[in-house]
């Protein structure tokens, strides 16, 4: 079993991503339960908040660069590949920056849940934990793009294993605020980052070295992802981004610790389908793409969701009563509605993958964007009568309903391929009847008839 994983590219890969994802989500369960354990809820929801909106920041500024390094990097040379990583980082970092500044000037004066981000000190910690995610997020694009996931797995073990031993270093020295939260957060991951550019990246491509020459030349590669596969990813991950920040604006930050500790119980079922999903769109773009297929991937994603997904539907209240018995209570039946939603929005990941890599962008746009104002949308209207769980049947009827769409795309192009004639050849083009008589430059063309006219005897 273990020789066939090895040899399959997409399932090793697919399993180094999904590796990864579970590595950091068992380490963020001891995260966040020193968290819960150590502070209260306010606390911990103003910092989970913020992270909610570094995330959006983030997402919403990294312009696309993680799926163009997918594109370019495989094939590209020692000077060109340090250029590629360089500029995308660069420009990703300081679009994040900017659009951090933006949030945290225009969300306290519209959102009064926010006011946590007014002043400096806000400003700072948006910008810094929206950069870090940035940066964290590109160079875990480098190594998929190479199928060197194994890369994206130590990094993101050591990353996860900083987080939790900066908290239980500062909530040991006293440190009992959201400032605790937020600086474990950030700096494991800034520290993580700075080790991977000075010594990963050099074992991943010989020849690496940073450098700012050739940024201008970079800009036009960069606006070709912002109008393909940035809006295709906004309007993905857009919805689970957006949750926690209108959870906290219609009901605050108490509330939204309980949202936050059920979300990320069930993200470890929503992270399988999107690594399984790019493993194979970085199949696809390389050389060999064999074992890249569309039911092998969905296969490798049943798998590993199946056992776990019983587990939480089962188990999941104490699993939370692990938090505390008030996330338990509060959080039990959201996530029940969440491990529901795993399925349909594996289908719609795996499904956008594909399309993604033959090129119907536009056809990704619109699955995502009908699934984000569903889900959005209901939500928005939902929260104030019915609760935090009223997100979570908002994503469950977003992602169903996208489902449905891409299940009546399939039928009806398998019933166009039915009913479309196959063995009806196209007709042959019409061959010029060649000339009896050469064409002679310079002279007289001879007429069209073959022979002359006789004349008629008087």
């Amino acid at each position: 079993m273990l020789r066939a994983v090895g040899r399959d590219s997409l399932a090793r890969n697919s399993v180094l991503i999904m590796a990864s994802t579970v590595g950091t989500s068992g380490l963020g369960y001891l995260y966040w339960m020193v968290a819960a354990r150590e502070l209260p809820r306010p606390a911990i929801g103003t910092a989970t908040a913020l992270i909610s909106a570094a995330t959006v920041v983030s997402m919403m500024a990294n312009l696309g660069i993680g799926h163009m390094f997918i594109q370019r990097l495989p094939e590209a040379g020692a000077a060109a590949w340090s250029r590629i990583v360089s500029a995308g980082l660069l420009l990703g970092c300081a679009a994040t920056a900017a659009a951090s500044i933006a949030a945290a000037l225009l969300l306290p004066r519209a959102v009064g849940n926010f006011t946590f981000l007014a002043g400096a000190d806000g400003v700072v910690a948006l910008a810094l934990t929206a950069i870090a995610l940035t940066a964290s997020m590109l160079l875990d694009y480098v190594f998929v793009a190479h199928r060197a996931s194994q890369g994206m797995l130590w990094r993101n073990l050591a990353l996860a294993a900083g987080k939790v031993a900066a908290l239980a270093g500062l909530t040991a020295a006293g440190l009992a605020s959201a400032a605790a939260v937020v600086l474990a957060w950030t700096v494991p991951s800034l520290i993580v980052s700075a080790c991977t550019l000075r010594w990963s990246l050099s074992r991943l491509r010989p020849g690496w070295r940073p450098t700012g020459a050739g940024l201008g030349d970079e800009l036009r590669h960069v606006r070709g992802s912002m109008t393909g596969h940035h809006l295709v990813n906004l309007a993905q991950a857009g919805p689970s981004a957006l949750l926690p920040v209108l959870v906290t604006a219609h009901l605050g930050a108490a509330e939204n610790a309980h949202f936050y500790v059920a979300w990320m119980t069930a993200s470890v079922l929503f992270m399988v389908s999107p690594a399984v999903a790019s493993a194979l769109y970085a199949e696809r773009t390389n050389a060999n793409n064999r074992s890249a297929s569309l039911p092998r991937a969905a296969l490798v994603v049943l798998v590993v969701i199946g056992l776990p997904a019983i587990v939480l539907f089962l188990a999941g209240g104490w699993i939370l009563g692990l938090f505390s018995p008030a996330y338990a209570a509060a959080g039990g039946l959201l996530l029940k509605i969440l491990v529901l939603a795993a399925i349909p929005d594996a289908i719609t990941n795996l499904a956008v993958a594909h399309w993604r890599s033959l090129g119907a962008l536009r056809r990704c746009l619109r699955l995502n964007l009908v699934m984000a104002v569903a889900c959005l949308g209901l939500t928005w209207l939902w929260l104030p009568a019915m609760g935090i769980e009223a997100a979570g049947l908002a994503w469950l009827i977003g992602q169903s309903l996208g489902a449905a769409l891409v299940a009546a795309h399939t039928g009806y192009a398998r019933l166009r391929r039915r009913f479309t004639p196959q063995n009806v050849s196209a007709p042959r083009p019409r061959r010029p009847r060649p000339r009896s008589h050469p064409v002679v430059p310079g002279r007289f063309r001879s007429p069209a008839h073959s022979r002359p006219r006789s004349r008629r005897v008087p």
